[in-house]
């Protein structure tokens, strides 16, 4: 695409070394456009940032990174948002801190489409990541765009339910727009770029820096009108994001989990603090009024599913919990044999999961 008229100033002024996202804004809240700003005098900017910020102003790196941006952006499927444009997310402009521009791979215009943060954990568990999955589905079904971090795990899941259906899904990153990050879902991230949005506040070439995932967090919530947290310890990211939702007047809703399980205590905590308990998308939807509660695919487990589970006999004594051989042995009175033969059978037909520590889990 052709870059915007006065977009070398926004790259001048992002891309300078020192001169931080607060005093970006303090000097367009003075001077007004970055034009106005670059138009200034030295020693009247120098009132309002550092002597060596404004050194590299106008150095030779930073006249280089800029141009590396404006051949980016004339790529196709490459846009750059600033604050000063029309199609800046409006959701955006609600938060403390929105960033002065958005690199873009994909479909731009997703950022102004209603939209639901999905999160949790990079490790998790299988029915954490079905449930990320169908979750995200049945919601991008609905008119939701799936808001995700492109990390494994949940958000992978979510990227991929998000996909599956028609609002499709934003992945933020916590480094440049054209990197790779993780590896483990580069095809993922190409997939996104090509039927969704992809989308950055980092300059490109950005690495993957640790400080920079919490900060990455407040955008993921800031793009939409609520957040979904599925799997998340006591210290899980997850719940920085949670709260960076609850923060900018965002909806917050958890699904919960087994109280034996360590994936399920960031959930469980959420809900103690006020979050909206979600076993369905259904519940989501009720309380994000724009949309219909009707008309969309559910993620209920459909009643042949459950009456089937009279079938299987073991289905019933697992419950829902992690469980043991030896406890279900005496649970459903069965020699070890016969149970073990009947896992393996029931994991097979996708059933029930196999975990660490010899523990088996339902899983519909």
């Amino acid at each position: 695409m052709t870059p915007e008229p006065g977009l070398a100033g926004w790259l001048q002024l992002t891309l300078t070394p020192g001169l931080g996202a607060a005093t970006l804004r303090g000097l367009l809240q003075k001077f007004g456009l970055p034009e106005q700003v670059l138009a200034a005098g030295r020693a009247e900017l120098l009132r309002h940032a550092g002597a060596e910020a404004l050194q590299a102003l106008d150095s030779a790196a930073v006249s280089d990174a800029v141009e590396g941006a404006l051949a980016w952006v004339a790529q196709p499927g490459h846009s750059i948002v600033t604050l000063a444009d029309a199609s800046y997310p409006r959701l955006l402009l609600e938060i403390a801190d929105p960033p002065a521009l958005l690199y873009c791979r994909g479909r731009a215009e997703l950022l102004n489409r209603p939209a639901l943060a999905v999160v949790g954990s990079r490790n998790a568990t299988a029915q954490g990541a079905s449930n990320a999955e169908q979750f995200s589905r049945a919601l991008s079904a609905a008119g939701l765009t799936i808001v995700s971090g492109l990390a494994q795990g949940i958000d992978a899941a979510a990227h991929r339910g998000g996909l599956a259906a028609n609002a499709s899904t934003i992945g933020v990153l916590g480094t440049g727009v054209d990197q790779a990050y993780p590896k483990a879902n580069a095809a993922l991230a190409e997939d996104i770029a090509a039927r969704g949005l992809l989308v950055s506040e980092f300059p490109l070439g950005m690495q993957a820096l640790a400080h920079n995932f919490p900060r990455r967090n407040r955008l993921i919530s800031g793009l939409a009108q609520g957040c979904l947290v599925i799997e998340a310890a006591l210290g899980s990211g997850s719940l920085i994001t949670a709260r960076s939702a609850a923060e900018q007047g965002r909806e917050v809703f958890a699904i919960p989990g087994s109280i034996h399980s360590p994936l399920s205590k960031g959930c469980h905590a959420l809900i103690k603090q006020g979050a909206k308990l979600a076993e369905s998308a259904e519940d989501v939807l009720s309380e994000l009024g724009s949309f219909r509660r009707t008309g969309f695919a559910s993620t209920r487990a459909p009643s042949p599913a459950r009456a089937g589970a009279a079938d299987e006999p073991l289905l019933e004594c697992m419950g829902f919990d992690p469980v043991d051989v030896d406890s279900l042995c005496a649970r459903a009175g069965l020699p070890a044999e016969r149970v073990s033969t009947d896992l393996l059978r029931l994991e097979l037909a996708g059933r029930v999961a196999a975990l660490p520590g010899g523990l088996y889990q339902r899983l519909n």
